[in-house]
């Protein structure tokens, strides 16, 4: 064993010992009775749009581009890259309200809108996906040439969570980030596939729908050869549009190499993973949770009632709160 690996090892040991436990449980109102009013309430009654920040352009080495929004909390703090879910975007109130929360506790962020999701239609023919993580890794070196003393943190939301996972699993070791904080991630994309065509989800999968379709007609206008959609499912769409764009031989492909489950065993960083057993979109069964507690990197929170990226709580701010010690749970145990 190298020296590098002892000190490894050593950090491991010291972060075991010193678990990670949230500073209050998640209490959930009476009134919000299942899964979908957690889900709902938080994004239709949180409010939407960044703290002060800068809005970055930069250049991929694709010749596309990608937009950041910065939240700076000083000189020296560590910057977290927020990634946000299937058709949001660095304005939607969970990415928000943790950059907020994320600042207070002085912890700087970078938000990444993955192409097509920020203010511009992005220009090659490819958009985004569930498992597309060069993007996310291109942002990581990028911050790291830019700000090279600083440690670099990761956190994804649903889609984005899947995004972060599998991006941990890929490079093991060799990961630029210190920690990660996956939240409500659909790492079985076949099962959550499913699950989203099931009664009252339809409402989020036309929701997602409506998007998807407005932006693959407008790209169309540029690249001819993407599909006309002629279906009524996101299952259909990716089997139509995305795993076609990117390169797939269809649904079943693309959700086989797109989800994150098989890497979360190869996860070497301190892992926080949160999910909801009410959770409507990612049902609890996709989560992979014997993996997840046979890698020592990973813990988990897994509350009884919350929603899909919803945790409405009193009092407010349980998740951005949770995320924020994690954090500082790392930091201090990196310093000690």
């Amino acid at each position: 064993m190298s020296v590098s690996d002892t000190s490894n090892s050593d950090k491991l040991t010291k972060l075991k010992i010193n678990k990670f436990h949230p500073e209050r449980s998640f209490q959930s109102p009476a009134w919000c009775l299942n899964g979908h009013l957690h889900t709902i309430v938080s994004s239709f009654f949180n409010r939407d749009g960044l703290p002060e920040h800068d809005h970055l352009v930069i250049a991929t080495p694709d010749d596309d581009f990608l937009e950041l929004d910065f939240v700076d909390a000083g000189e020296e703090t560590p910057i977290a890259i927020l990634l946000h879910g299937l058709e949001g975007s660095s304005n939607r109130y969970y990415m928000s309200q943790l950059a907020e929360t994320l600042k207070e506790g002085g912890i700087s962020s970078l938000s990444l809108n993955f192409r097509s999701c920020g203010s511009h239609l992005n220009r090659q023919l490819r958009f985004y996906h569930s498992g597309e993580t060069s993007d996310v890794s291109f942002v990581a070196n990028w911050l790291r040439i830019h700000f090279p003393n600083r440690l670099l943190f990761g956190v994804g939301f649903s889609l984005g969570g899947n995004v972060l996972v599998k991006w941990l699993g890929e490079e093991k070791e060799n990961i630029p980030i210190s920690a990660a904080v996956a939240v409500s991630a659909p790492y079985d994309l076949e099962t959550c596939s499913v699950n989203i065509e099931q009664g009252f989800n339809k409402v989020y999968e036309l929701r997602f729908l409506q998007t998807l379709i407005k932006k693959a007609n407008e790209k169309r206008k540029h690249y001819p050869e993407i599909p006309e959609f002629h279906g009524k499912t996101l299952r259909e769409f990716d089997d139509q549009i995305t795993s076609v764009i990117h390169g797939f031989k269809g649904v079943d492909d693309y959700y086989q190499k797109a989800s994150s489950a098989p890497y979360v065993k190869d996860i070497r960083v301190p892992t926080l993973l949160v999910h909801s057993r009410e959770d409507p979109i990612c049902p609890i069964d996709a989560v992979p949770l014997k993996d997840a507690h046979h890698n020592p990197y990973i813990q988990t929170v897994i509350t009884e009632k919350g929603g899909h990226v919803g945790f409405w709580s009193q009092p407010p701010g349980w998740l951005e709160n949770t995320i924020l010690h994690f954090f500082q749970w790392f930091i201090n145990n990196r310093k000690s």
